[in-house]
This record gives structure tokens, sequence and C-alpha cells, in this order.
């Protein structure tokens, strides 16, 4: 495993570790995967390219059983999601290592106190969207609490316009649901959110880039690491 991909799958194990606490749900941890089960969704992080086959019988039974909506995320392209009933789209796995950036040409605030995270997470939850996560359990605000977590509101014309997550943890930030409100949109919203945390962490940093994302990251210095597959049984 490269570096970059190392410090992606750390940080995004310590993202999935905590959202399982803060939703109080099932959090299975294997050699080879980290598993959330929640009444809406089961959320599954390949950790290591090399799953042995007990790890993979224990996938294959957790998919099975699940009455949710099913995710596996696999950065190392080892799991065969399609064994399991699954459909797969392809998303990059970006790294940025730190070079300061212009200050962002919006008002970019840092989320301070339960009300501000609630707003937070209304914009995510309306703009990513998150289907299946009402307000107060898709970024629950217990995660405010945490170390090295922390959401970042974005305002233009007095209202606020978009939001995102950052985890800091293992030298490294990993940026999460960069989200811009629909009637905000081309307005440069997402790259001030890009460009205040950029500032913010003087450290490498990561994300997982959305088609439409994709050019204003590469446009910030971000690069390809691998393209990761994300398996689901949704339509």
């Amino acid at each position: 495993m490269s570096a970059s991909l190392h410090l992606a799958v750390r940080n995004a194990t310590v993202l999935t570790t905590a959202l399982a606490r803060t939703r109080g749900h099932d959090l299975i941890s294997r050699t080879a995967f980290l598993a959330m089960s929640g009444p809406t969704l089961l959320r599954v992080l390949a950790v290591r390219p090399d799953p042995d086959p007990d790890d993979f019988a224990e996938l294959e039974l957790l998919v099975k059983r699940a009455e949710a909506r099913v995710v596996v995320e696999d950065s190392f392209g080892t799991i065969d999601g399609a064994a399991l009933g699954l459909t797969a789209r392809h998303l990059p796995v970006m790294i940025r290592p730190y070079e300061p950036v212009p200050p962002p040409a919006l008002e970019v605030r840092g989320v301070r106190t339960a009300d501000e995270w609630a707003v937070a997470e209304q914009v995510v939850v309306d703009g990513f969207p998150l289907p299946g996560f009402p307000t107060g359990n898709a970024l629950p605000v217990a995660l405010k609490d945490r170390e090295g977590f922390r959401m970042h509101t974005a305002w233009r014309d007095g209202v606020v316009a978009g939001a995102c997550l950052t985890v800091e943890a293992d030298d490294a930030v990993g940026v999460y649901w960069v989200t811009t409100l629909p009637e905000h949109r081309s307005h440069g919203v997402g790259r001030a959110l890009m460009n205040a945390v950029i500032d913010e962490f003087p450290v490498p940093m990561t994300l997982t880039a959305a088609k439409p994302g994709r050019p204003l990251y590469e446009s910030l210095g971000f690069s390809v690491v691998t393209q990761a597959t994300w398996w689901s049984n949704a339509d």
C-alpha cells in the first residue's frame, strides 16, 4: 500500500469508527474490513489489500443479511462485489501535499456551537444529499467533541451556502461532504471551503471526489492515488 493511500484509508477508518459510535450503530472490526451496521445503512470499508477467505465469507454474510442500503468502499480492488449482488461505481481517491493557497473569496466559519453544527449538518443532508439520515443522525453533534473533527460553513450574501467536515488524524486531514446548496452553486462556494481548510491544516489532505468536484480538486493541486470501487445495492 502506498503511503498516500495508507493516509486516506486510515482517515476513512477514523471517520467510520466515529460515525458508528455517535450514531449508535454496530461497529464490526476485522483484519481486512471495518463495517458500520445501522437501520438504514450497512457501510463497509476495506482496510487491507489482502482479505482472507474468512473475512470475505463474513462480509458476504453481512451483505446477504442486510435489510438496509449496502455500501462497500474498496480502494484496493480486491473485493468482488458483483458476487455479492452489488453494483460498482468508481471514485478517485485524491491527495494533496500541503502548499499554501489564496484566502477564500467568501466567508468561511469554523463551527463552534451545537446550534451551528445543526445548521452545517442540515446543509449536508439537503445539499449532498444524505438519504435516510435525518438531521441529528447524519453527522451527530457528538462528533464536535471528538478530537480532530471539525465542521466548516461557507456564507454568501449573508446566508449559509455550503459546508464540509474535516477529520485530522495520522498526520493528514480528510475532507468529507463538501456541499454547496443548489441555489448557491457555481458561485465559488466549494472553492472557498477548500481554500479555507487547506490554509487551516498545514499537512497532507485527502478526499474522495465525486465527478462534479474533481476539476476543482485538480485545480487546487490534488492528484489521484487510486480509483476506489464503491459497491452498492442502490439502483
